[in-house]
């Protein structure tokens, strides 16, 4: 019975020896290096038992294993024996297990990790922060773009932790918030020595469209495309090159931005100090055209100084024409200067005054009267453009296109393209208009016929037709209609048919038209106003004589 307890009690202490000695599978050993070979180090990690770990799980990446027989290692213990009754041991998973514990101390601080770039994977790179690998992305490699990463790989350097998941065994870094802290600090150093006004030397280190971007000592500053130079600069690149050295003026400095802003011509001469002096108003100047826009063109006088020919500028003849049709980009061009504005830096140019008015050219060639001859340009409704010379047009109306047709009838015998003679009747110089007229070629019949002929003149015309509404008459070659209720006083002569072709007849003229060239007569007329005539002259309504008596006297006086 003895003899049981005591045994019993020995096991007990044996097991409870053994659980205390033997280390727990999936935890951390120290060890000592008892043998290398075979590309295998030979650990002693205790315990009796003895594991085999590769000579490369004690390598840094891009460097060779430094191990040597009597190093002590700390070795992560997979399992207490294997089939050949050795400890799986490995030091690749001790490094991890120890550097996920001092990542995450240092995430949890925000403090920067070391390691290197050892590997190209998609997206990025990977990171070896000391035994556990990290993903780099791209775009944390650097503040701007990197082409070419090799100069990068296995160079230690330090990162920052962005996102860490132990469970999962991510962890995300960046080198570029690295980069971005570090250029912050020395931004405010070189910000603090700088001041505005002050003229520094600079490397231009990237030129973009709208300016270039000048290293001044560890930070940049923008050098805009207009602060390069008083003249139009189209492109950086045609003022400076990648590597440069320039001088520039610190323009402006943004203490909460850090954004500095250049300037180059600022340490040259402004141009628009002598502006008025040398190009004062009504001088004529030779230009050249720096660009052309919908609105007019603009024409360089000087090295940094440009004026604007405005469209309307540009030719006294084409009104309604892009610029770049009339002028084009280099083209050498002589203007005259119509107004300066100093402060707001704005030259007004004519393009069209340094060339004679075509309209004052041709009231000194063509008088009123002269006859032209020009092609048809345009037809409207209202008349004919006539093509005259200098690119200028003259316009027929409608009323000056014939006498004897109606406008709208006379215009339907010209084209576009004929060829058309008229003569000069107007010239409007202020209104750029000239006045032609295509019948002022021929001889008025209608005033000719008409010349002396008054409202109220007795004249003789020539029945010419008899229709059943009244009689056509003839004076002069001018056709007259008298109708029926025209043709006497009396009811009863008002026949048509009693007159005959041929006939002479006296009447009265009623009415003298000359835009619609018409001549009113009446037969009608005449005798109301021969008999009112004759009562003034030889008797009254109270006298007692008879109409015919009056008449007859009348007749009686006329004969003697």
């Amino acid at each position: 019975m003895c003899a049981k307890a005591t045994m019993e009690e020995f096991e007990a202490l044996l097991s409870e020896s053994l659980e205390i000695d033997t280390p727990n599978e999936g935890s951390v050993v120290r060890g000592k290096v008892i043998a290398i070979e075979a590309g295998q180090a030979i650990i002693d990690v205790g315990y009796k038992m003895e594991g085999r770990v590769d000579l490369k799980e004690f390598a840094n990446p891009g460097e060779a294993p430094s191990i040597a027989v009597g190093d002590e290692v700390e070795v992560y213990l997979d399992r207490v024996e294997n089939a050949r009754g050795e400890a799986v041991i490995s030091r690749e998973k001790a490094r991890r297990e120890e550097a996920w514990d001092r990542l995450e101390k240092a995430y949890a601080s925000e403090e920067r990790v070391e390691g290197a770039i050892f590997g190209r994977v998609k997206g990025g790179f990977t990171v070896d922060l000391g035994g556990a690998v990290a993903f780099l992305p791209g775009s944390q490699v650097d503040v701007r773009p990197v082409r070419d990463a090799g100069p990068l790989m296995g160079l230690k350097q330090p990162f920052q932790i962005l996102k860490m998941d132990r469970r999962r065994g991510n962890i995300v870094v960046s080198r570029r918030a690295i980069l971005e802290e570090s250029r912050a600090e020395q931004r405010a150093e070189v910000i603090g020595n700088l001041s505005e006004g002050q003229v520094v030397d600079g490397v231009v280190k990237n030129i973009t469209e709208y300016g270039a971007f000048v290293d001044l000592g560890g930070v940049d500053g923008l050098l805009h495309v207009t602060d390069m130079a008083w003249r139009r600069v189209n492109h950086p690149s045609e003022i400076l090159s990648i590597g440069e050295t320039v001088k520039v003026q610190v323009v402006k400095i943004n203490k909460d931005t850090h954004r500095i802003s250049l300037g180059m011509k600022q340490l040259q001469n402004d141009p628009w100090d002598s502006v008025e002096s040398k190009f004062p108003i009504g001088s004529v100047h030779k230009g050249r055209v720096t660009n052309i826009t919908d609105y007019g063109a603009f024409v360089e006088l000087e090295a940094g100084v440009e004026g604007l020919v405005h469209v309307s500028e540009m030719s006294w003849t084409k009104k309604n024409v892009h610029p770049g049709k009339i002028v084009s980009t280099s083209q050498e061009v002589d203007v005259m200067v119509l107004e300066i504005d100093t402060a707001k830096r704005r030259v007004s140019l004519g393009l069209k005054q340094c060339m004679r008015n075509p309209w004052e050219v041709f009231a000194e060639t063509h008088p009123v009267g002269t006859v032209i001859e020009g092609e048809v340009k345009n037809i409207t409704e209202f008349g004919l453009f006539v093509g005259l010379d200098n690119d200028i047009d003259g316009m027929v109306h409608l009323s000056d296109l014939s006498w004897e047709q109606r406008g709208e009838d006379a215009i339907q015998n010209y084209r576009k393209g004929d060829m058309v003679k008229a003569a000069v009747t107007e010239v409007d110089i202020e209104k750029e208009r000239i006045s032609l007229s295509i019948k002022a070629l021929d001889a008025d019949t209608f005033s000719d016929a008409v010349d002396g002929v008054k409202r109220g003149s007795v004249i003789t015309v020539t029945v010419t037709a008899i229709e059943d509404g009244g009689i056509e008459v003839e004076y002069n070659g001018m056709k007259s209609f008298i109708r029926r209720s025209d043709l006497a006083r009396d009811r009863a002569d008002q026949r048509p048919e009693r007159f005959q072709v041929g006939d002479h007849v006296d009447v009265r003229v009623v009415n003298v038209d000359s835009k619609t060239r018409k001549l009113g007569v009446s037969i009608k007329a005449r005798e109301i106003a021969e008999e009112k005539e004759a009562v003034e002259q030889y008797g009254s309504s109270d006298s007692g004589a008879s109409l015919g008596d009056i008449l007859g006297a009348a007749l009686k006086g006329n004969k003697e």
